[in-house]
């Protein structure tokens, strides 16, 4: 999977967008989180989230008040064999 910045995707297959909020929030745990970009064609794909009063590794045990988390993923199509789509198409 070829990789770009979140920026830098011009005209996305697919943009999603997720905000979050809320006023408190307690890890038991820290979280194991992924994204992952499955399936053909080959696409490029990016994600990034942006937070407010909720740092990048947060700790178990520490409560988090009055944050947000918005998290950003897009994927566009790479056209790296034209010629089988044109043969879909005449099918």
């Amino acid at each position: 999977m070829k990789e770009k910045r979140l920026e830098a995707m011009e005209n996305p297959a697919i943009d999603f967008i997720a905000n979050v909020r809320a006023r408190e929030l307690c890890f038991d745990e820290v979280p194991e989180t992924e994204v992952r970009f499955r399936g053909y064609p080959e696409r490029a794909s990016v994600s990034g989230t942006e937070r407010k009063n909720l740092p990048d590794e947060v700790r178990p045990g520490v409560t988090y008040r009055n944050f947000s988390v918005r998290l950003h993923i897009a994927t566009e199509l790479i056209d790296t064999k034209s010629d089988q789509w044109e043969k879909v198409k005449e099918e």
